[in-house]
């Protein structure tokens, strides 16, 4: 085996990996333990890419649809780097750069993301570049360059180390950022006395550690920053002689926050007046105080503000520019901060220039050697769908990124992509839900066989390594993007693109994005691959002056005209959409500790559904029990821009009138397209982030009294089937086309060393005959391989398949309520002798011999489950840590293994006492 060092490609921790390799596969992934942002540590999900690299799924050459009516065909990548020029050039032509547009990711690599946008704004001449990044970070890019003149998060990792007071909002670290949560915990351990106070409306993993937690109300959060630096104000609390020599505008807010106390903001918060007076001192008394924050903070209508009122909160206290302190947005992207440094987005020019600058457009313009860079502009990611619905663009280049599951409103998602002239996009995974809207597929190679740099949360830029030749036909994002910019400068006569694509390898882009930050605040200008790959990962600014920089603005010296911070006076907004008697639930959503967006990789790794193999809408007990739903039971949850049906799970961590759903579902695992059917296309009006954490909803029990469970596993090599893994994906892609027709559908891959393929299904009336035999068909459970079952009077089928006297597949339909024990049987080939009398004969209970089932898995790197550790309960941490072992691999489960053992829940989800406690 080969090791190769790279880094991992999911949250904005910016985790270092060990990569094993040989045989033509990468076998293995470990943490890095010189990597400076995890130091070995990994997370469940970074610690199973290597399970994720199976060739099943993947897009490997170019594909073509030449009329509307028919499916794409196979061609090659001259006709489609041709086709795809022709296309554009003839829109450009006709109707100006402005019609067309691009969507692209903060999972590209930097180089990728430069020579996207010196594609579209060098050559094309139009700003219509986003990203994906606009969902998750542009409110925290908006309100860093409001109040601190740049979007530059001053903080670092080590900052955990030395905080006294940490100040959490909107961020569940322990789901989206695990590894920073570990680190987290290990100095709350160190240093008990550290204050950890959390805001979020759901008591989270991240809440469960808190000494206080804050229940905010969805879109409360401006109040509650305000109310606080409100008693600051009155206590004393704030740093006279840093808001004098390094701040401006304080006075103003001085007289905004006046009429906002504690008992005000208590009524719009609904939290105790108490807490927040708590939060306020302990903020402004600590010695150093650092606050973290991401998607519940940006993910808002009024996201700009939101983040503008935690950093008043530095700058009000001096808590900025010194070890321990200061406003740290978490990135949500692994290289969010990459796009954000060459300018990949329709609002921002390369190297943090300002688009609206002339000066900076002008060097912009003599950096590449064209003649201009366009002024207005471009359209942001809801709006290039929202102008591609309208015909206002016509053509849409999609790269690395999911639209038709990840942007809110679906509806006008799947709408725009329809009604769109050419739609192209650019992806490793053939069965995402927007390959399905392609014209044009162009095969991308991906993580382990991509090289280039990323950026994480702190700055820190990272290599890239490839361990792999990219399979098929795939070509590197960046060869893909400049091969096409070649042949659309011949089609628009720009002969001047051979000069400015002469790229030959991925440092040749990462030299000349380096040279463009020469004397601006990120200046990396004496960077270059040798030096990352001799000294390691990196900070910026980096250049011959300065050797990389933990933390920023230590002089207190602002990038601003005037080298002094910024005080924003905020309005109290609340939310986009208010919940009134017809919609009276807030819809909240958020991430899984497991997966990863929509699943296009994570969802091809069975042991990550383990802990969460359907998606479940979270509401607390009361709020069911009025609605005479109970757990486990389905529902529809109906918004304005649509509805969705799903089985609920009584939470006694989510607060009355209130829902959660996970984000990470969409077509591809059920018969709907998730939480984004529900979610609204409301825009901050500054960062235009659209506000995907909360919607208005209604909740109804819905009767479906046809159920229905189908499993499949393959025996494995030994038995002639093949890799089982790569086989339950083939059987998955073939099935999900079909789960639209069913009331309700849940695809996942269950398992572990012998995953399998479930699908549960529910409808409101017996489906028809030849659904089931569409599902049979793709599944490969013939009629003649198979043992079956059918009781029509009692509405009850079963179909078994039997492979070397293994139980591998199950098809039960009607009436019948399968159980988990089956499952169990399926995924551990165990034998199916003893289960013989149950498959044929109407009986619904488990026969004795298949013994109980395991239940969730809570601790996904060693397998063990929540009945397992709730079996210890009353012993010690570390004594069932030595009997299981659980929590002593990547650490995720920690909260939730404590939480079972101090409080014996059930279920896991129960977190008494109620919101609102101080420990």
């Amino acid at each position: 085996m080969n090791e190769i060092k790279s880094t991992c490609c999911y949250c904005g921790v910016g985790c270092g990996l060990i990569l094993s390799v040989g045989e033509g596969r990468i076998a293995a992934v470990r943490g890095d333990p010189e990597h400076p942002a995890n130091f070995g540590r990994l997370c469940t999900k970074g610690s199973t890419l290597h399970l994720a690299t199976l060739p099943q799924t993947r897009a490997l050459y170019p594909e073509l649809r030449r009329t509307r009516s028919e499916g794409r065909v196979r061609i090659s990548w001259d006709e489609a780097l041709e086709t795809a020029a022709e296309r554009f050039a003839a829109i450009i032509r006709e109707h100006g750069p402005e019609a067309v547009a691009f969507y692209v990711s903060g999972q590209l690599l930097t180089e990728d993301y430069y020579v996207f946008n010196k594609l579209v704004k060098g050559l094309i001449g139009t700003n219509n570049l986003d990203s994906n990044s606009r969902l998750c970070m542009s409110s925290a890019v908006a309100a860093y360059k409001q109040t601190l003149g740049s979007d530059a998060p001053p903080a670092c990792y080590e900052d955990f180390d030395s905080a006294d007071c940490l100040f959490i909002v909107g961020a569940n670290t322990a789901f989206a950022h695990p590894v920073a949560f570990r680190r987290i915990e290990a100095a709350k351990k160190a240093r008990p006395e550290m204050k950890i106070i959390v805001v979020d409306p759901r008591r989270t993993d991240t809440a469960e550690g808190a000494d206080l937690f804050l229940p905010i109300l969805p879109g409360t959060d401006i109040v509650l920053m305000n109310a606080m630096l409100n008693v600051m104000l009155w206590e004393g609390l704030i740093d006279g002689r840093f808001i004098r020599e390094h701040t401006e505008g304080f006075e103003a807010l001085r007289e905004a926050v006046r009429e906002t106390t504690p008992a005000v903001a208590a009524g719009v918060c609904g939290v105790p007046a108490d807490d927040i007076i708590t939060a306020a001192r302990w903020f402004g008394q600590a010695r150093a105080a650092l606050s973290l924050w991401c998607q519940g903070l940006n993910q808002s209508a009024h996201g700009t503000g939101n983040g503008a009122a935690l950093i008043h909160l530095h700058l009000a206290t001096g808590q900025i520019g010194r070890p321990g302190a200061g406003p740290f947005s978490l990135t949500g992207q692994p290289n969010a901060m990459g796009g954000r440094e060459v300018g990949a987005m329709a609002n921002l020019a390369s190297a943090h220039r300002n688009l609206a600058d002339p000066e900076h457009r002008a060097e912009i313009a003599r950096l590449w050697g064209v003649d201009s860079v366009p002024e207005k502009p471009g359209r942001t990611a809801v709006e290039i769908f929202e102008a591609l619905r309208t015909g206002e663009i016509k053509a849409i280049w999609i790269a690395c990124t999911n639209p038709a599951q990840s942007l809110p409103h679906q509806a006008l998602v799947t709408d725009a992509l329809e009604k769109a002239e050419f739609v192209v996009l650019q992806e490793a995974y053939r069965n995402t839900e927007t390959a399905d809207f392609a014209d044009l597929l162009l095969p991308a190679a991906t993580w382990g066989e991509k090289e280039g740099s990323m950026t994480n949360s702190e700055r820190r830029i990272s290599r890239v390594r490839p361990a792999l030749p990219a399979p098929g036909e795939t070509r590197a994002d960046w060869a893909i993007a400049r091969d096409f910019a070649l042949a659309l400068g011949e089609k628009l006569s720009r002969p001047e693109a051979a000069r400015l694509f002469a790229y030959k390898q991925p440092e040749d882009i990462f030299l000349e994005h380096a040279a463009s930050t020469r004397g601006r605040d990120l200046d990396i200008s004496g960077l270059n691959y040798r030096i990352l790959d001799e000294a390691g990962p990196q900070q910026w600014p980096w250049n011959s002056a300065v050797g990389g920089k933990a933390r920023l603005y230590e002089d207190g010296t602002f990038p601003t005209a005037s080298g002094k911070a910024r005080f924003v006076p905020l309005a109290h907004k609340i939310n986009a959409e208010a919940t009134d008697a017809r919609f009276p639930l807030h819809f909240n959503t958020g991430r899984l500790r497991d997966q990863w967006h929509g699943m296009s990789r994570t969802g091809k790794v069975a042991r990550l559904f383990s802990h969460e193999e359907e998606a479940r809408l979270d509401m607390h007990p009361e709020d069911l029990e009025r609605r005479a739903i109970r757990d486990g039971d389905f529902a529809r949850v109906k918004g304005r821009r649509g509805e969705i049906v799903l089985r609920v799970r009584a939470v006694e961590a989510m607060r009355r009138g209130q829902c959660f759903l996970a984000m990470h579902w969409g077509r591809r695992y059920l018969s709907h397209a998730g939480a984004n059917a529900v979610t609204l296309p409301a825009l901050d009006p500054t960062s235009k982030q659209p506000e995907l954490k909360h919607a208005a909803v209604q909740v109804e029990k819905l009767l479906l009294p046809w159920r229905g469970l189908v499993l499949r596993s393959e025996v494995g090599t030994d038995g002639g089937g093949g890799d089982p893994a790569g086989k339950a994906l083939l059987w998955m892609e073939a099935v999900q086309p079909l789960l639209a027709r069913f009331r309700y559908a849940a695809l996942a891959l269950v398992g572990r060393e012998r995953p399998a393929l479930m699908l549960r299904l529910a409808h409101h009336e017996p489906v028809p005959a030849e659904w089931l035999e569409e599902i049979d068909a793709c599944l490969e459970l013939h009629e003649s391989a198979c043992l079956h079952y059918r009781d029509a009077k009692r509405g009850v089928d079963k179909k078994a398949l039997i492979i070397d006297g293994v139980l591998s597949g199950v098809r039960l339909t009607g009436e019948l309520a399968a159980s988990d024990w089956l499952r169990d049987a399926v995924v551990s080939g165990q034998s199916a002798a003893p289960l013989r009398r149950w498959l044929l004969a109407p009986l619904s209970a488990p026969p004795s011999q298949a013994g109980p089932a395991r239940g969730r898995v809570v601790c996904n790197c060693l397998d063990v489950t929540e009945d397992e550790i709730l079996a210890q309960a009353g012993a010690s941490l570390e004594t069932v840590q030595d009997r299981l072992k659980c929590g002593t691999s990547c650490g995720s489960c920690l909260p939730e293994v404590k939480r079972l053992l101090t409080r014996g829940t059930a279920n896991g989800n129960s977190f008494p006492p109620e919101p609102g406690d101080r420990r």
